[in-house]
C-alpha cells in the first residue's frame, strides 16, 4: 500500500507542478501582452500629440501668412488710392486701375497657391505620426499570426 500512496502522491505532485507551471506561463504571457499593449498605447498617444503639434504649427504658419497678406493688401490699396487721386485724366485713372487690378489678382493667386502648399504640408506632417502608428499596428498584428 505504501507504494500505491507514494505513486499517487508523486502523480499529484507532478500534476500540481504542471498546473503551477502552466499558470505561471499563462500569467507571464498575459503580462507580456499587457506590457506590449501599454507600449503601443503610449506610442499612440505620442503620435497623436505629434500630429496635433504639426497641425498647430501649420495653422500658425497659415495664420501668419494670411495676416501678412492682409497687411500688404491694405498697403497696396492705399497706394493705389493715392495714385488714383493724383491722376490727371480719365485714361490715366483707367490705366492705374487696370494695373492695380492685375497686380491684385496676381498677388491673390500667389497667396492661394502659397496657402495651399502650407495646408498640404501641414496635413502631411500631421498625418505622418498617425500613419506610422497604423503601420506599426498592422505589422504587430501580422507578426502574431
Amino acid at each position: 500500500m505504501a507504494d500505491g500512496a507514494e505513486h499517487i502522491r508523486a502523480t499529484v505532485d507532478q500534476v500540481t507542478a504542471a498546473g503551477n507551471q502552466a499558470f505561471k506561463d499563462a500569467t507571464d504571457k498575459s503580462l507580456a501582452a499587457l506590457n506590449e499593449i501599454n507600449e503601443h498605447s503610449k506610442k499612440n498617444v505620442e503620435a497623436i500629440v505629434a500630429s496635433a503639434t504639426a497641425a498647430t504649427k501649420g495653422a500658425e504658419a497659415l495664420g501668419a501668412q494670411v495676416m501678412a497678406y492682409a497687411k500688404s493688401t491694405v498697403e497696396a490699396q492705399s497706394t493705389a488710392a493715392k495714385s488714383l487721386t493724383g491722376a490727371r485724366s480719365v485714361q490715366e485713372v483707367v490705366e492705374l486701375q487696370t494695373s492695380f487690378a492685375k497686380t491684385a489678382m496676381e498677388s491673390y493667386i500667389a497667396q492661394v497657391n502659397s496657402a495651399s502648399e502650407i495646408v498640404s504640408a501641414a496635413v502631411k506632417d500631421a498625418m505622418k505620426p498617425l500613419n506610422e502608428r497604423a503601420t506599426a499596428l498592422v505589422e504587430a498584428v501580422q507578426s502574431k499570426r
